[in-house]
C-alpha cells in the first residue's frame, strides 16, 4: 500500500502502539483528513467482516495508486476520491458509499505566512487580486477554483510542488483541508503555509473509497467497506472523527466565499 511520505509519517505517529481498529479519539497534533481516512477504512473493513493486514510503503506520488487500482495490483485506496474523479475510472473500480457527503467538505485558503496582503481577505471579490494553483486531474478542486474570480489559476499536477510554489510566494494560495493546529501553520520540510482566518471554500462533491474490480479481493472488500461504513455512520463515528481532527468546521464561524 503506497502512502504519501508525510501522510504515512503522521499516521505512524498518531497510531503509535494503539490498535488501529479500536481508535475512537482523533484529537492529536498528528491528525489530518488523510490520516482519519486511513483509520476509518481499516475499521470499516473489520466491521464489515474482512480482516486484512496491510503493508505500507512511502511514495510521494499522487496518481500512482490510481494506475495500480486500474491494473488490479492494489486492492483499494486509503485516501478517498472525489466522486467526479472516481467516475472516470468506473470500469476498473468500485466506489464505496460516501465517507464525506456532498456539502460537507470545506477547504481553507492557505498561503505563505509572509504574504503581505492575503490574510485580510474577507469577500469573494477580494480573490480577484490573487492567483491559485491546482490540477484538472482533481476535477472538483479545479472546477471549484475555475468558478472563482481569480487573478490566475495555474496548473501543477504534483501536490508537494503546488505547496512549495505557494510557500515561496510564486503563487498566492492553495486550497487545503482544515486541520487541528493551535498556530494555524502547516509545515512539511521547508514548506510553511498558514490559512486565511474566518473564510472557507465549499467543494460541493462527495468523497468515496475506491476498490479495484480486478483485484481478487475486490468484490469482497467493496461489500465489507460499505457494510462497515454504514455501521460507522449509524454510530456517528465518521462525523465525530472529522470534527475532532479539525477537518469539519463550524460553518457558523466562517464566511463560505462561494456559497
Amino acid at each position: 500500500m503506497f502512502i504519501r511520505d508525510d501522510v504515512l509519517e503522521n499516521y505512524t505517529k498518531f497510531v503509535g502502539d494503539s490498535d488501529v481498529l479500536q481508535i475512537d479519539n482523533f484529537e492529536s497534533e498528528f491528525i489530518r483528513r488523510d490520516v482519519v481516512e486511513m483509520v476509518l477504512v481499516q475499521q470499516a473493513l473489520k466491521l464489515g467482516g474482512l480482516n486484512i493486514n496491510f503493508v505500507y510503503a512511502p511514495g510521494r506520488v499522487n496518481f500512482r495508486n490510481t494506475r495500480l487500482l486500474e491494473q488490479g495490483k492494489l486492492l483499494l485506496s486509503f485516501d478517498s476520491y472525489w466522486r467526479s474523479d472516481a467516475q472516470t475510472i468506473a470500469d476498473s473500480v468500485y466506489m464505496s458509499e460516501p465517507v464525506i457527503r456532498a456539502g460537507e467538505y470545506h477547504a481553507g485558503i492557505f498561503a505563505s505566512p509572509e504574504h503581505p496582503t492575503i490574510f485580510t481577505l474577507k469577500t469573494l471579490s477580494d480573490l480577484e487580486q490573487y492567483s491559485a494553483v491546482s490540477t484538472p486531474r482533481w476535477k472538483t478542486d479545479w472546477h471549484t477554483l475555475s468558478a472563482l474570480p481569480l487573478k490566475e489559476l495555474i496548473r501543477e499536477d504534483e501536490w508537494v510542488s503546488q505547496a512549495n510554489m505557494v510557500s515561496k510566494m510564486y503563487i498566492d494560495f492553495i486550497i487545503m483541508p482544515f486541520f487541528a493546529n493551535d498556530n494555524d501553520i502547516y509545515e512539511l520540510e521547508t514548506i510553511r503555509l498558514r490559512h486565511v482566518p474566518n473564510v472557507a471554500i465549499l467543494l460541493n462533491d462527495s468523497r468515496h473509497y475506491v476498490i479495484s474490480k480486478k483485484h481478487p479481493l475486490g468484490a469482497q472488500a467493496y461489500q465489507a467497506i460499505n457494510k462497515g461504513l454504514a455501521i460507522l455512520r449509524r454510530d456517528n463515528r465518521i462525523v465525530r472523527a472529522y470534527r475532532q481532527a479539525g477537518f469539519f468546521i463550524d460553518t457558523e464561524q466562517y464566511t463560505i466565499l462561494n456559497q
